[in-house]
């Protein structure tokens, strides 16, 4: 019987040491307000942080096209290494206005936007 228990408390110190292997190697992800570290985060309009909930999430640099968002929305650019975003007017990138610096947000009217751009 001593056997058996030695054998199964030999195996949970392997389980768990194998589990805390997994965990320590795990990357963290910050996050602010519900966005993560990385991203461009557009919350719902008119909900300012709507408690950390982000409705929209960007993540790779470049143009990226919106639909369907009116009124006035928070937008928070939590990109890392001093990276900027734009909002355009027009589709694909164009027209656009002024930059929001990284770890800064704006309350922005996106009625007129069609799109934004993530710079590098």
């Amino acid at each position: 019987m001593s056997r058996i228990m030695r054998t199964v408390a030999a195996v949970a110190c392997a389980t768990g040491a194998i589990t805390a292997a997994g965990v320590g190697n795990a990357q963290a992800v910050d996050y602010y307000q519900g966005c993560p570290s990385g991203a461009v985060c557009i919350y719902p309009a008119g909900t300012g942080w709507n408690g950390g909930h982000p409705s929209d999430f960007y993540y790779s640099y470049g143009a990226h096209n919106l639909s369907n968002m009116n009124g006035t929305h928070r937008v928070f650019n939590n990109q890392t290494g001093g990276a900027t975003m734009q909002t355009c007017t027009g589709w694909n990138g164009t027209g656009c206005q002024g930059y929001l610096l990284a770890f800064t947000y704006m309350d922005k009217d996106m009625t007129p936007i069609n799109s934004i751009v993530l710079n590098p």
